[in-house]
């Protein structure tokens, strides 16, 4: 069945809603454990979810393959080859308006939005997939002044079943253990402060069925700085059981992405070629 395009931000987004949601939970948000984070149900209308789903299998071209020993995923990062609903939800997420939202509710003046995605975009890790342990890249790839702040996770998972593993799992400053764990259900948005001691990960081999997959968008809010930020990429760490040649293993790719990093930074390497560089290690 053909889903009718959304047409405008207005169709896509309740900002009644989010506006309550700002006044009333922005203490939830502050004071969650082990980070500030909150979990919103329901964030979209159902008609949007609906739309918004229904074009990831469809949207075939300019995936790029992230596989290496830290993770193993796909995503579309290029606004451009998104499908029409799709697009339409992102261009709304990253207005003026909605990051408007964001600020109020976590108490973080002077975000901006990243319309070129750096990092961001659309997820979807197959059956055996994974993330390991890590906090992220804190600085903007390509604006170098530019500070990382806060993350979006919003998921499109029907029928989702613990047993299959995947859920985000947020650990303490010190990794000593998980301290909240968020199933990736449905229609479920995730917002957290993003520094350099919120671990978070889903490092559990997915157990889906083969042809689910776990499947997200993922959206990152920035501030300007007055001075260019430090390089930093994302610093995969292993938990406290891992034997002791994972986590030289986590080492060593960890060290591959701060080089991979510096590339991007400092000679414009496009995000199409990670799989190619990761792929070896």
């Amino acid at each position: 069945m053909e889903i009718e395009a959304i047409v405008n931000e207005s169709e896509v987004l309740d900002y009644g809603r989010f506006d309550e949601i700002a006044r009333t939970r922005r203490d939830e948000f502050v004071n969650a454990r082990p980070f500030p984070h909150i979990v919103i149900d329901d964030f979209l209308a159902p008609d949007v979810a609906a739309a918004v789903h229904a074009e990831f299998d469809s949207t075939e071209q300019g995936w790029d393959h992230y596989r290496h020993y830290n993770e193993d995923k796909i995503a579309l990062t290029n606004l451009a080859g998104m499908a029409p609903n799709t697009r339409s939800l992102v261009d709304a997420l990253i207005s003026r308006r909605f990051v408007d939202f964001v600020e109020a509710l976590c108490g973080l003046p002077d975000l901006i939005a990243d319309p070129e995605l750096d990092g961001a975009g659309l997820h979807k890790v197959p059956s055996g997939g994974f993330l390991n342990m890590h906090t992220d890249f804190l600085s903007h790839t390509v604006h170098h002044d530019w500070s990382r702040q806060i993350n979006l996770l919003l998921y499109f998972n029907p029928d989702w079943q613990p047993s299959y593993r995947g859920g985000l799992e947020l650990w303490d400053a010190e990794m000593k253990g998980c301290e909240a764990r968020v199933e990736p259900v449905y229609n479920r948005c995730v917002l957290f402060h993003t520094t350099d001691t919120s671990y978070h990960g889903h490092p559990h081999a997915l157990a889906c069925p083969e042809g689910v997959e776990r499947k997200s968008i993922a959206l990152y809010y920035f501030r300007i700085e007055n001075e260019t930020q430090q390089l930093t990429s994302t610093h995969y760490q292993a938990r406290p059981d891992d034997p002791l040649l994972k986590r030289v293993l986590v080492a060593a790719d960890r060290t591959a992405l701060r080089a991979y990093s510096f590339l991007r930074r400092h000679t414009g390497l496009s995000d199409s070629m990670i799989s190619r560089i990761l792929k070896r290690f």
